[in-house]
């Protein structure tokens, strides 16, 4: 049901995609996936989670710190061009026309990744500093990685090139070390 809510986004786009379309291609019937999911939201927020979990996880620190960074959002930068990626920044933009969409993504996946980011990023700066930073600079720090290439994606439907990615990571790492 998951994959069938992920292609049909996909292939359709967030307005076109129903329960009743998920349901017809899992093939299921309608009812067992409101036994699951209240909407679609719900379901493509299931869908998300799984997806990224995988997706957009923190290798262990195994480079320099440039080269860590890098190789993260260069996955995060690939995530985006990804079917994941596609609900992902459908979901985006249908929280900026629902409050509740909004408040579920925010308080379930998007927080759920922030936790997963922060530590992430803690790992790669006590290997290479020998001290762990205040959560204030890890959330400085996630601000300032990830948000070149959100706003990219999402302000202007391009991806993040390498040189984006590249010039990032060294000027977070400039502020973080």
């Amino acid at each position: 049901m998951l994959n069938a809510a992920d292609d049909l986004l996909v292939e359709q786009g967030f307005a076109a995609t129903t329960i009743e379309g998920i349901a017809a291609r899992a093939g299921v019937a309608k009812q067992t996936i409101y036994r699951w999911w209240k909407s679609k939201v719900e379901i493509l927020l299931d869908a998300l989670e799984d997806d990224a979990l995988e997706g957009l996880a923190w290798a262990e620190p195994a480079g320099t710190a440039a080269e860590d960074l890098t190789a993260h959002l260069h996955r995060v930068a690939d995530f985006f061009q990804e079917p994941a990626g596609r609900v992902l920044q459908a979901l985006l933009g249908h929280a900026q026309l629902d409050q509740d969409a909004a408040a579920s993504l925010r308080e379930g996946f998007l927080l759920k990744q922030r936790e997963r980011d922060l530590a992430g990023l803690r790992a790669i700066i006590e290997r290479h500093t020998g001290r762990t930073p205040d959560e204030e600079t890890l959330t400085r720090l996630a601000d300032l990685l990830l948000g070149p290439i959100y706003y990219r994606v999402l302000v202007f439907g391009t991806p993040a090139d390498k040189h984006l990615i590249e010039s990032t990571a060294h000027l977070a790492l400039k502020h973080a070390l």
